[in-house]
């Protein structure tokens, strides 16, 4: 979603002696093909995976109640209500009661849902890979193998990149944990990057259908430039303990698995380069993920118990818990990396209910979400709590922000019609939880945490 360049101080020994003047990975020139010199990796089995099933395609799925409320409510916006295939707008609201035990009850209404259309999911895939890296650890089952163990990432193939540190944490170690932080607070490409480095498309994707996310198709890093084969190629990675100790090493791998072919085509021109090509761009073989998987993908995350077993990550209740933590940690809350105020506000991952908000957030609520935007298209997928006042919902929406139809050029309506909608829907489900009853008010604690500031 934003550039983030990673910096390294200087080759890691094995010791771990990190130098002290930071060097900066620039962007390099990616070859348009494969370099045959560089080193192929073996192929291995392929892993029997459930394809991406495109159904035939169905009307957009709509609840009375939802189109209602959002058509009474939403003023100046309705119209985006009354003609939402122009935007390709989507929208899941997730109603929450507590039984008498506090356990959640959900009761589901969707706004123009469907599964055949197509949007860039941008971001919002580095919420599944977090969690499938934080797995993927536990599943080693490796003494003194953790999140927090220094995640070495070597070179091993075309337009592969090195990294030996990360100034951003407090100890210069890389790790998935500093990852997964950096992905939730300011949505950090690189850190996606590495973690999809880390698992690889195969395991990824492999491990998505099987919870039943069907329309999962995370196939390439972010804002890298790269073949599908390079793609299809991730980097070595070793982890070793804070003395040296080599914990795990795991070679380069290179994902066999057939790409579910596919016709997403969007625009009516794009740029490629400097030049103007007319027709839509082919997003074919970009990222997927639907909206209604995502919802169900946030649903897991923090309400495990409640949905199948299937469906739930392999992870720990403390992992849980870091997650939670920096899903709703502001930037300026945060030590390690250091986010300056004037360029990360408070919401600057939040854009239901705060929209392009930069004054400073209330404590009394906060938004476990992830966000995503791209190619004109602008994700939220959040769960809202208001502590004070005893308010919990979720809340999740797709737009595509693109009046002129054309891609890659720059000009995108995120901040005259995206963000403001955004902000306006996320009010307008506050509004509506705000009045309406409830049979016993949430005990919301176990989702108070202690920020670093």
């Amino acid at each position: 979603m934003f550039t983030r360049i990673l910096t390294i101080s200087c080759f890691l020994s094995v010791s771990f002696l990190f130098c002290s003047s930071p060097r900066k990975i620039t962007a390099t020139t990616i070859p348009t093909s494969v370099d045959s010199s560089a080193p192929k990796s073996p192929n291995p089995p392929v892993m029997e995976v459930p394809p991406v099933i495109l159904a035939p395609v169905k009307p957009p799925r709509t609840d009375l109640f939802l189109a209602n409320l959002l058509k009474q409510q939403l003023g100046d916006f309705s119209a985006y209500i009354n003609q939402p295939d122009s935007l390709r707008l989507q929208i899941i609201y997730t109603k929450i009661d507590r039984s008498d035990a506090n356990k959640p009850i959900f009761t589901d209404y969707y706004f123009n849902v469907s599964a055949d259309q197509y949007f860039y999911p941008a971001s919002t895939v580095k919420m599944p890979v977090a969690l499938l890296a934080l797995q993927r650890l536990n599943e080693l089952k490796l003494p003194g193998l953790t999140k927090s163990s220094t995640m070495i990432t070597k070179a091993g193939y075309s337009a592969q990149n090195e990294v030996f540190n990360d100034p951003t944490a407090p100890d210069g170690r890389p790790s998935i944990a500093h990852y997964v932080k950096k992905i939730f607070l300011v949505s950090d490409n690189d850190a996606f990057n590495r973690l999809y480095e880390f698992l690889g498309p195969e395991y990824i994707n492999t491990n998505l259908r099987q919870m039943g996310y069907k329309s999962a198709a995370i196939q390439h890093r972010l804002e890298r430039f790269l073949t599908e084969d390079e793609n299809r190629h991730t980097n070595p990675v070793t982890f070793y303990d804070e003395t040296g100790k080599l914990l795990y090493d795991q070679p380069i791998q290179f994902n066999q698995q057939p790409y579910t072919e596919r016709n997403d085509k969007l625009g009516k021109g794009y740029y490629k380069g400097d030049k103007l090509l007319a027709g839509p761009m082919d997003f074919s073989f970009k990222n997927r993920l639907g909206l209604e998987d995502l919802h169900g993908i946030l649903k897991s995350i923090l309400f495990p118990n409640e949905v199948p077993e299937k469906q739930r990550f392999r992870v720990t209740a403390e992992d849980y818990k870091y997650v939670w933590k920096f899903m709703s940690q502001y930037p300026g809350e945060t030590f390690y990396p250091s986010y300056d105020r004037p360029d990360y506000w408070d919401a600057y991952c939040k854009f239901l209910y705060w929209g392009a908000t930069k004054e400073p957030l209330p404590k009394t609520m906060r938004i476990f979400n992830k966000v995503g935007d791209a190619y004109g298209f602008l994700i939220d997928a959040a769960y809202v709590v208001d502590f004070e006042k005893k308010i919990e919902f979720m809340l999740s929406a797709s737009m595509y922000c693109n009046s002129d139809g054309i891609l890659n050029d720059g000009k995108y309506d995120y901040d005259s019609i995206g963000l403001p909608f955004m902000k306006k829907l996320g009010r307008v489900i506050y509004e509506h939880e705000v009045t309406r009853k409830r049979g016993r008010m949430p005990d919301l604690s176990g989702f108070k945490m202690v920020y670093e500031k």
